[in-house]
């Protein structure tokens, strides 16, 4: 389904003086392209290539995908309407998802040879993996009262997991605090007794976790579908990236090689990773990668057989802040507009858990933003603050909208 997007604010723009969007193309995106060239033995070619594409953010016209791939026309016809724009001159989310698709072709992913289908971001994932792991199995192991509180729980620690985002350094580095948090201040929305009460009200249900990053946030994310399904209260289709995307994005593969290194665990990790396995060999857990989760389509651009995909969920999760974003279409909605408003249009229930890591949110009481901002100016990027919004487009908003 295509929206109506006449009426809408402005997107978030590169050019704004000050803005993190700005801060993500000038400093955060030459640093990838370093760390990229850093994790292989690259050819001189691709090392040229990757030293060309650092210099063209810094100081040239955007290009287009000059290679023979699927998807290029898709993407060349997005950015046909920026030509002759600068990366600072662009609306971030499009300028963020043609930063990672230009890197594909940059590194010859897509193309014959030694280095096709070769992730880029491998090595750093790896080493996320390794270090979540051993964290992982000491939270896997807390008991739980009861069936609601145990939900309560996993579900917040999914969204604290959020922060384990490689192509945001700063918040990664807080990854695990505020894991099993109750809430209190740092969760400025939280709709989690209205999604506990809408799933056992249509048990078994089916539940789709559109993913977001790999390491911690899909562990968290895997012990969340293992618990839903074990009790019978659903079964679940995780949406995975079709390409690597935001540098520790989520892939089949890389779901693959977490319950890999679960296996590599003893007790609660190992045994998750056999519960999963049998899971998803009995159909109780589905892996789908369909390309439009890793494009530069935002939720109004729906193509149609993602939102017959979607109309078959009792509900769906939403993991984090580029998804976020999506739902918002990217724009400067006032801090008090209504997610159920903006994001009706999306076929299924559906709840975003998402750590604020870009300047924007809806859905905040009238002077909360302004109190918030008083008190931490950075409130909106800094990772410190979550949100748990439930939305059911057949009628109720979030009950803080």
């Amino acid at each position: 389904m295509i929206v109506d997007r006449s009426g809408y604010p402005p997107p978030l723009m590169t050019s704004e003086p000050g803005s993190f969007a700005r801060k993500t193309i000038v400093e955060r995106k030459p640093q990838i392209l370093r760390e990229v060239g850093a994790a292989y033995p690259y050819p001189a070619e691709i090392e040229a290539g990757l030293r060309a594409y650092a210099h063209e953010i810094a100081a040239l016209p955007i290009a287009p995908l000059h290679e023979d791939a699927p998807d290029v026309g898709l993407w060349n016809a997005a950015w046909a309407a920026f030509e002759g724009r600068t990366w600072l001159e662009l609306p971030w989310y499009f300028a963020e998802s043609f930063f990672y698709r230009r890197l594909m072709e940059t590194v010859r992913y897509y193309q014959p040879g030694p280095w096709c289908d070769v992730d880029p971001f491998a090595p750093q994932k790896a080493g996320e993996l390794d270090r979540a792991l051993p964290r992982f199995a000491s939270l896997a192991e807390r008991p739980h009262r009861d069936p609601g509180s145990a939900f309560a729980i996993m579900l917040r620690d999914a969204l604290w997991g959020n922060r384990a985002d490689l192509s945001n350094r700063t918040i990664s580095a807080l990854a695990e605090e505020g894991l099993a948090d109750a809430g209190s201040e740092r969760l400025l929305i939280d709709d989690t007794p209205r999604i506990w009460q809408y799933l056992t009200e249509r048990a078994p249900a089916w539940v789709d976790i559109v993913t977001d990053n790999s390491g911690l946030e899909l562990l968290l994310d895997l012990r969340l579908a293992d618990a839903l399904v074990r009790s019978g209260l659903a079964r679940v289709r995780f949406h995975l990236k079709h390409m690597p995307f935001f540098v520790s994005d989520a892939m089949v593969r890389d779901l693959e090689w977490t319950l890999s290194g679960l296996e590599g665990h003893s007790g609660v990790s190992a045994a998750l990773a056999r519960r999963v396995r049998a899971a998803i060999e009995d159909g109780r857990i589905i892996l789908r990668d369909d390309p439009f989760w890793s494009t530069c389509l935002t939720y109004h651009e729906l193509p149609p057989r993602i939102e017959q995909a979607l109309s078959g969920a009792d509900l769906v999760l939403f993991k984090g802040d580029v998804n976020y974003r999506r739902l918002l279409d990217d724009r400067h909605w006032p801090y008090t507009a209504h997610m159920a408003e903006i994001a009706g249009h999306m076929p299924s229930p559906f709840a975003a858990l998402r750590t604020l890591k870009g300047e924007l949110i809806v859905d905040l009481q009238p002077g909360q933003a302004e109190v918030l901002a008083a008190a931490d100016p950075t409130w909106m990027i800094d990772g410190q603050r979550g949100v748990i919004q439930f939305v059911d487009p057949a009628g109720s908003e979030s009950c803080d909208g």
